[in-house]
């Protein structure tokens, strides 16, 4: 009779099996399939209770499905603990099919549930998809007799289809995430194409991320400020975002941001009630239970972070993190792209605002129109909210000549400001290089004070050198504590130095028309003196020779014996007029420079000099304009030697060097000699207009040095 049963029995359980390999193949929702391949195991097993239970990651397990015939023994979506003994735990220990016969004195929860529904025996076979224990499905009796011995090898088969109906579930659910994922992906990336403003684009960004992205409540986009600032770009929630959009946080903890920050790397939080610092306090009000951060990446520097968060405790997926950085990713290139953009346009505008100042400057504008176009240029072009230029006084303080942006500009020129009590202007006339405060709340006094009051919070200085002088600085500053861009100091630079070289030519033609202008008095004292000494001197002389003359021809007319005489007096006063105005043409340039060269003119000034003057003139001849510019540098000099340095010595050293004559003239007096004394100014000028130098070294009982440097036109000697 057994034998007879044994054909129908195995017709009965082929039928079940096509009929669960049915619903596999037409993709059954998988609770539905479970309970109908629990149903179909009761039914061909003749056992009373069917469960489906699969493992969760906590190492727990929860009810899938659960069939018999007295209603359900166990609710679906019951948590089992797997302690104790157990065919759940034997299962996934061994992963292989296990029983228990008699549950009489065994420990733990689940033996306890099962001795309380009546059950006697139990037998549970594994459930593994893609080598993995995916869960059990366990076949009870609640019959003394324990369950027939092939229990194990006619449930595998259930188990088996039980599998294949998971990995074709998961496989389409992957298909589906996949494309899903795609679809969100090029939807941002047509974003980025299209370059949509960078709000708009972390808000998508953070939508499609937290749509996409299974148990996520929350995604921000952060970016990062500086070591312990972000501001919140993107935000997205369901069914309401945390708030936090524009908000800039205060980074100090140990958040997911902070840890992002820190590392460059991703981090994650599964309980915020352990996270530490104020950011977290916010989070965990927000009602946050666990969060994780991808960073955001630009060009290899770390640019902000993407935040995911969820409101329940159960951790977020161990693949959320690479799903993000596809995400990131696109975001970093449009970063990337709009910092490229906005740089490129940076520096046509610069160059722009450049060019206008250097028009300026060429075109030779009084200063106080140049200084004000500069200061408004660099404010606009740094996005400041002001810009001064400042003048530093010989008083150790500083003047406002330019500003821009500032409330009251007109006030605010002609300022003095104290440099006594710090600030950045004072650090740049300190150091000479730039200098720069991110938050004034922390300068209580000084130029920082008068800052403040005007409302800003932040300022750099960066210093004016106008040839090798410290002349100033300009200032560029922010109504916002830390919000000057850390690349705006050589920027700045570039303004800068158009403004020296607008200085230095403003003092150049200045300098220019001065010299002219002591050289057309000198002219016409010069000229005035040779008026003055023909008129006074050899003029007198020869008038009364002629008067002398015409007295000795009327004497001879009348054959006057006194006509010798007068003739003899007017040969004398012609004479001495004839000696007269040679002494006067010497006086113009020396006979002894002209027929003997700068050693011979040098040794007839050493000649009248009241004290020993040791004449070292090594220089053979040389163009006729050097050499009278030289001796006058020695007779000047020598002059000032004598009338006010009180020397027992001079030394006078010429020597030709590199295609320049090098003229020194040292004492050992009293020293204290200045070079705006008026004859040096004068031989200043001389030398200038041979594009040479005049330079003095006095100390008090040092002596006095005068040297002049004057360059040989290239066809003159060497040597």
């Amino acid at each position: 009779m057994n034998d007879a049963l044994e054909p129908g029995r195995l017709a009965e359980e082929q039928a079940a099996l096509r009929r669960v390999a049915t619903l596999v193949a037409q993709g059954a929702p998988r609770r539905s399939l479970f309970t109908a391949v629990a149903e179909q195991v009761a039914s061909v097993l003749d056992v009373r209770v069917v469960s489906i239970v699969c493992y969760a990651a906590d190492g727990t397990a929860i009810e899938y499905a659960s069939v018999s015939d007295r209603g359900e023994f166990f609710p679906v979506g019951t948590r089992w603990s797997l302690d104790g003994t157990n065919v759940v735990a034997q299962v996934r220990e061994s992963c292989r099919p296990a029983r228990i016969d008699d549950y009489s004195g065994l420990e733990g929860p689940i033996a306890e549930a099962v001795r309380s529904a009546g059950i006697r025996s139990t037998v549970g076979g594994p459930i593994v998809v893609a080598g993995d224990v995916w869960g059990v499905m366990v076949v009870s009796s609640t019959e003394p007799e324990p369950l027939p011995a092939d229990t194990e090898a006619r449930l595998t088969d259930f188990t088996e289809l039980v599998a294949t109906a998971i990995a074709n579930a998961d496989a389409r659910a992957e298909v589906e995430r996949l494309a899903d994922e795609q679809a969100a992906l090029r939807r941002v990336a047509t974003l980025v194409a299209e370059v949509v403003p960078p709000s708009e684009l972390f808000g998508a960004v953070a939508e499609e991320a937290g749509r996409l992205l299974r148990g996520v409540d929350v995604t921000v986009t952060l970016r990062f400020e500086s070591d312990t600032a972000g501001t919140v770009v993107g935000e997205w929630g369901d069914p309401d975002p945390a708030g936090f959009l524009g908000d800039r946080l205060t980074l100090e903890g140990d958040g997911v941001a902070e840890l992002v920050l820190r590392t460059g790397q991703p981090a994650r939080i599964d309980d915020y009630s352990k996270a530490g610092g104020s950011t977290a306090a916010l989070v965990r009000a927000k009602g946050v239970r666990t969060a994780l951060g991808v960073p955001i990446i630009v060009e290899g520097r770390l640019w902000g972070a993407f935040i995911l968060a969820a409101r329940v405790a159960e951790p977020l997926p161990a693949d959320t993190e690479a799903r993000v950085e596809r995400f990131t990713e696109l975001v970093a290139t449009a970063i990337a792209n709009a910092e490229t953009r906005a740089e490129v346009e940076r520096l046509a505008d610069e160059q722009a605002a450049l060019r206008r100042v250097a028009t300026l400057v060429a075109k030779g504008v009084p200063p106080s129109e140049l200084f004000a176009s500069v200061a408004e240029e660099t404010g606009r072009l740094m996005r400041a909210d002001g810009a001064v230029i400042c003048r530093y006084e010989a008083d150790g303080g500083a003047s406002v000549v330019a500003g821009w942006g500032v409330p009251d500009v007109a006030d605010v020129l002609g300022t003095r400001l104290t440099l006594d009590q710090g600030g950045v202007i004072a650090e740049v006339r300190r150091t000479g290089r730039p200098a720069r405060s991110d938050d004034y709340a922390i300068s209580a006094a000084g130029p920082a004070a008068v800052a403040r009051s005007r409302g800003v919070q932040a300022g750099v200085a960066v210093p004016i050198v106008v040839e090798g002088r410290l002349w100033g600085a300009m200032f560029a500053s922010s109504r916002q504590a830390g919000s000057l861009p850390p690349d705006v100091e050589p920027r700045i630079g570039e303004f800068t130095e158009l403004v020296a070289t607008a200085i230095s030519n403003t003092q150049a033609r200045t300098d220019l028309a001065a010299s002219r202008a002591r050289l057309v008095a000198a002219s016409d004292e010069e000229r005035q003196r040779v008026v003055r000494d023909l008129h006074d001197g050899a003029q007198q002389r020869l008038v009364l020779a002629v008067v002398k003359l015409k007295m000795a021809r009327r004497a001879l007319d009348e054959e006057e014996q006194a006509s010798s005489g007068l003739v003899t007096e007017a040969l004398q006063h012609a004479e001495q007029a004839n000696v007269e105005l040679r002494e006067l043409a010497h006086g113009i340039l020396p006979a002894v420079l002209t027929s003997g060269g700068l050693h011979a003119g040098v040794g007839a000034l050493a000649s009248r000099a009241p004290l020993p003057v040791e004449n070292d003139v090594s220089v053979g001849r040389l163009p006729i304009p050097v050499e009278a510019t030289a001796y006058f540098v020695v007779a000047e000099a020598l002059t000032n030697v004598v009338k006010h340095s009180h020397a027992t010595r001079a030394v006078v050293t010429a020597r030709v060097e590199d295609g320049t004559l090098h003229v020194d003239v040292g004492d050992d007096g009293v020293g204290g000699a200045r070079a705006g004394g008026s004859g040096l100014v004068g031989l200043g000028d001389r030398l200038a207009a041979l594009d040479g130098r005049l330079h003095v070294e006095s100390s008090a009982d040092g002596g006095t040095l005068v040297a002049a440097d004057i360059p040989l036109p290239p066809q003159a000697p060497r040597a």
